[in-house]
């Protein structure tokens, strides 16, 4: 019988957590989108699912364009293939804008005129930064900084008018999204839900309907057709009352069979291990030690599959410091792989590494 840890410890496989391989632009590819709000922590997402972490791996497909930072599903930062935007944008966008017209709201009849300075101003510079745009709207009478630009460059993101340009000296920018992306890849409604479906459940499943609702802001009948559009791609089991859907011909790990390498994971909390899903979330939880409450903290450890400890980075000038608060008396092994943890990650950072934990 399958059990939480079970699907944990799938889950580890399935997101390239487990025997990592591929580079940035693959893994971003086979994961379809990763949360990417603070750069330095997301582009670790990427990179520790990659056979080889390097900083500059993610940096060239950002550059060239390979892979887009801009806003899109719930909506929120996402790391995505720029192929696959303008159809992932098309087939979420109907439940996202709402809630970007309802905050640009209090610029009226602004919109429109800002908008077109913007796209003016990309269809000249090529890529500027959110600096550089406010700039050139105040210029032209229609001064507007901070959380309203943000949230105006996010709403045509959504629209498919703006996009992410290559990043300048590690900031990010802004350009056209026709020139960034000249032949987007276009699907209909039903291929697309299709789709999403088969690239969600594949790369975070085993998963619930529920999960990719949450992860995608769709209703529930768009994700059952694309369930079904999938067709026999896609497989299902139930567990604690729920149906839980993977990749066809994929088997859970064996009960007590030792995940593939690496066992422990240092992961921001904005992970796709855990922000992948919401009604299965808890399975890296099998235990009930975690707190239900408000999210405190901004990092997590996990080992085999569950979450052991809250997790704070600290980046200094020669050292990175792991800070973590356990939620048990941790084993040896447990702290074996969270000290390898953490030998890889301040290796992608080209720091020493140091590991700090709080006791009782």
């Amino acid at each position: 019988m399958t059990t939480d840890r079970d699907v944990s410890r799938w889950r580890l496989r399935s997101q390239l957590l487990a025997a990592p391989h591929g580079d940035a632009e693959q893994v971003v590819r086979a994961l379809l989108a990763v949360q990417a709000e603070n750069p330095s922590q997301s582009a670790w997402a990427v990179a520790t699912r990659t056979e080889a972490p390097d900083q500059d791996d993610l940096a060239a497909a950002l550059a060239t364009g390979q892979v887009l930072r801009t806003h899109i599903l719930r909506s929120t930062w996402h790391y995505v293939p720029a192929d696959d935007v303008h159809w992932l944008q098309e087939l979420t966008s109907p439940r996202v804008l709402p809630v970007y017209e309802q905050q640009l709201r209090p610029l009226g009849d602004r919109v429109p005129a800002i908008a077109g300075i913007v796209e003016a101003a990309l269809g000249e510079a090529s890529a500027l930064t959110r600096t550089e745009l406010a700039t050139r709207l105040a210029e032209r009478g229609e001064p507007l900084t901070g959380q309203p630009l943000g949230l105006l460059m996010a709403w045509l993101e959504v629209h498919n008018r703006v996009t992410s340009g290559a990043p300048r000296d590690g900031e990010h920018t802004y350009a056209l999204f026709d020139e960034r992306v000249p032949a987007p890849r276009r699907l209909d409604r039903d291929e697309g839900l299709a789709e999403l479906a088969l690239r969600y459940f594949t790369s975070h499943g085993p998963a619930t309907e529920r999960d990719l609702m949450y992860w995608a802001t769709l209703v529930v009948t768009d994700v059952r057709r694309g369930i079904a559009g999938a067709g026999d791609r896609l497989s299902s089991f139930e567990h604690d009352g729920r149906t839980f859907w993977h990749a066809a011909g994929e088997e859970p790990p064996a009960s007590g069979e030792s995940p593939t390498a690496p066992a422990g994971h240092l992961l921001q909390v904005l992970d796709e291990m855990y922000r992948g899903y919401q009604d299965s979330r808890w399975m890296l939880d099998s235990d009930g030690l975690v707190p239900r409450g408000r999210e405190a903290a901004i990092g997590m450890a996990l080992v085999d599959g569950q979450l052991l400890a809250a997790m704070k980075r600290t980046i200094g000038a020669k050292r990175v410091t792991f800070a973590l608060q356990p939620y048990r008396a941790l084993r040896a092994r447990e702290r074996s792989a969270i000290e390898e943890a953490a030998a890889r990650y301040a290796a992608f950072l080209g720091l020493e590494p140091r590991v700090e934990l709080a006791e009782g």
